[in-house]
């Protein structure tokens, strides 16, 4: 691995600090120490906020990439993390540059209603790794989120109208009454047949709201759990085919 000291500073002007007071840098700061010397795949970088904080990413390019991905991990968890560590190593095999992000965490005793208090934060890592991307270059970023990191993401593209996303990979939305009626782009909707109980509660209401945008599906993978244990290879496929059937 290669390391890169980067601070990239971008100014965003989403919600007052105030708001974030909850996220817990100090165990943002023990995943990055843990995460950071064991990257094989990737270079560490920290991308800045507006104020001052800055959190882990993880960037791997990709040759010739036909476009790139912001990577959402769920809750309490690092960007290298599970489904979603396999997913941005592997991608760039298959032409698409990822940047997987770290997003806010709270203290590990903190319950799961609690974290809608970082929304607004998370909105701003996305819009900054968003930024990023294109600076670099790519005129298409998707975004691939799991979980919590789903919940996230659908607020980042409802909330803010700058959101720059081309694509959207919802995978375990658990919320019973999640929709995408308010995301004008493309969307999988995917989880698994074996996932968490609100998760399948809520794909009628999901499948339903996918017909208002061109290019959406919805994906139930068989005999697969939220985490798609044991089924990396094939979350993976459900993905790069989605992508390059958008781009």
């Amino acid at each position: 691995m290669r390391w890169i000291g980067l601070a990239v500073v971008l100014s965003v002007a989403l919600m007052p600090v105030g708001a974030w007071a909850e996220s817990d840098y100090a165990r943002e700061k023990k995943w990055s120490d843990e995460v950071v010397p064991g990257i094989v795949v990737g270079d560490a970088l920290f991308l800045e906020q507006r104020s001052g904080h800055k959190f882990l990413s993880i960037y791997t390019e990709a040759t010739n990439a036909k476009a790139s991905v912001v990577l959402v991990h769920g809750v309490g968890a690092h960007p290298d993390w599970g489904l979603i560590g396999r997913v941005r190593s592997a991608l760039p095999d298959h032409g698409y540059a990822t940047l997987s992000v770290q997003m806010p965490v709270l203290a590990q005793a903190a319950r799961i209603e609690e974290y809608h208090s970082t929304f607004a934060e998370a909105g701003e890592r996305l819009k900054i790794a968003t930024d990023f991307l294109r600076a670099k270059g790519y005129t298409k970023v998707a975004i691939v989120s799991h979980s919590m990191g789903s919940r996230m993401t659908h607020d980042y593209l409802t909330r803010d109208a700058n959101a720059r996303a081309s694509a959207w990979v919802c995978i375990g939305w658990a919320s019973e009454d999640s929709d995408f009626r308010r995301v004008s782009i493309p969307v999988l909707d995917l989880f698994g047949e074996n996932d968490l109980p609100s998760v399948l509660k809520g794909a009628t209401r999901r499948a339903a709201s996918l017909k208002h945008t061109l290019g959406s599906q919805q994906i139930k993978a068989p005999a697969t759990d939220h985490y798609f244990s044991n089924h990396h290879v094939e979350l993976i496929k459900y993905v790069r085919e989605f992508l390059d059937k958008v781009f």
